[in-house]
């Protein structure tokens, strides 16, 4: 049984599926692990740090052909997913609920296919949670880069030519990313202010030294599943905008990290809240690749508006590469878990956790969601 970890090709990426230490657990089951060369390097991990592991080096078309189990970062190309070992297990960041046809050579081939954004959210499954790790990392990077841009320094400083006041951040959205983002403002000593749609998230805003701004939508349920925020009709999210824009106004920072998986991002800021916001001041939009939640945004651009930074970036985690690939790994190990006993290869699609992050098995579309976008998608006649 062979696994193998592929040099990502995606422009931009720098994480790597497994690192060097990641190997020991799977080596001791039997399988036989082979890597591309200069697959970890981004990530601090050589070739030659492989081979010690136990790994052996080789070349990407070897790899496609040979690797019965195939841990990715983002799915490869179709080129590539032409090449896969009929009946293979691919396993990653696979975007099966926004480009399904993206992964149709990998389903003709045929080969099983799981998706990391897809692993449900429940206590069994914190360990797997691809998602969570990777906003962790975003959350903290956009503070790092904002503080980076702003012409101002966050803590409050007294000193003998005077004192400084502390920079002001909103964050707009209080789930893993937001909270990351608030605990990171705080520790460079911010005045944080958050906004989310869910009451509920008030206590966890509070607990870390934010100040939670909360909004009367009339009684309209904001949970979402999994501990996502509910797709909101236009009325509440206008109630929410006008706070936004009012407290745009003295921030100096504002990151937004609202998101509905699988679903455009909502709109949350108008025109009206940039242009309200102080010269020199920076917005984060974390949700860019999700179309972002500000309507100026341009995915993957930093723009200067009336002074004020707009920073839309579209793969923060792939910028601290060496943290995010432990994280990233440690959470396909445990995902590893599930699929392999005693080094072979056992699917079992009655577990909740494989059958919710299942996108197709042996080629058959196995999620709900995504058979029918791809059905959607076939042309007629």
């Amino acid at each position: 049984m062979q696994l193998g970890i592929l040099k990502e090709s995606a422009a931009g990426e720098t994480r790597v599926a497994l690192l060097p230490e990641s190997l020991k657990t799977l080596l001791a089951q039997g399988l036989t692990v082979i890597v591309e060369g200069g697959a970890g390097w981004s990530a601090g991990a050589s070739d030659a740090a492989y081979a010690e592991a136990g790994a052996t080096v080789t070349d990407r078309d070897a790899i496609l052909a040979g690797a019965d189990i195939l841990p990715v970062v983002n799915a490869p190309g179709p080129a590539d997913q032409a090449l896969l070992k009929p009946g293979a297990v691919m396993i990653g960041f696979l975007k099966p609920l926004e480009a399904p046809l993206a992964l149709s050579a990998a389903m003709a081939r045929p080969v099983t296919l799981f998706s990391m954004e897809l692993v449900p959210r429940i206590s069994r499954a914190q360990t797997m949670d691809a998602l969570s790790s990777m906003a962790t990392v975003a959350g903290y990077k956009a503070v790092i880069d904002a503080a980076g841009v702003l012409p101002r320094l966050f803590p409050m400083l007294m000193t003998a030519a005077g004192t400084l006041a502390p920079a002001r951040v909103f964050v707009i959205g209080a789930g893993v990313a937001g909270l990351q983002a608030i605990a990171t403002a705080r520790r460079l000593g911010a005045v944080v202010e958050a906004y989310d749609v869910r009451a509920a998230a008030g206590e966890q805003v509070r607990s870390l030294g934010g100040k939670f701004l909360d909004v009367d939508l009339g009684g309209i349920n904001t949970e979402g599943g999994g501990g996502y925020a509910a797709e909101l009709t236009e009325e509440a999210l206008e109630r929410g905008r006008d706070l936004i824009t009012k407290t745009a106004a003295h921030s100096d920072v504002i990151v937004t990290t609202a998101q509905v998986p699988g679903r455009p991002a909502p709109l949350l800021l108008r025109r009206a809240a940039v242009e309200a916001m102080r010269p020199g001041s920076v917005l984060v939009d974390l949700a860019a690749p999700a179309g972002g939640n500000c309507e100026l945004t341009k995915p993957g651009t930093t723009q200067t508006i009336g002074g004020v930074t707009l920073m839309a970036p579209l793969n923060l985690p792939a910028e601290v590469p060496v943290h995010a690939s432990q994280l990233y790994a440690r959470n396909i190990l445990n995902f590893l878990g599930l699929i392999l006993k005693k080094g072979e290869l056992h699917v079992d699609l009655s577990d909740e956790v494989l059958a919710g992050a299942c996108v197709a098995h042996e080629g058959k579309p196995v999620n709900p969601r995504v058979a029918k976008l791809l059905e959607a998608a076939q042309p007629v006649g």
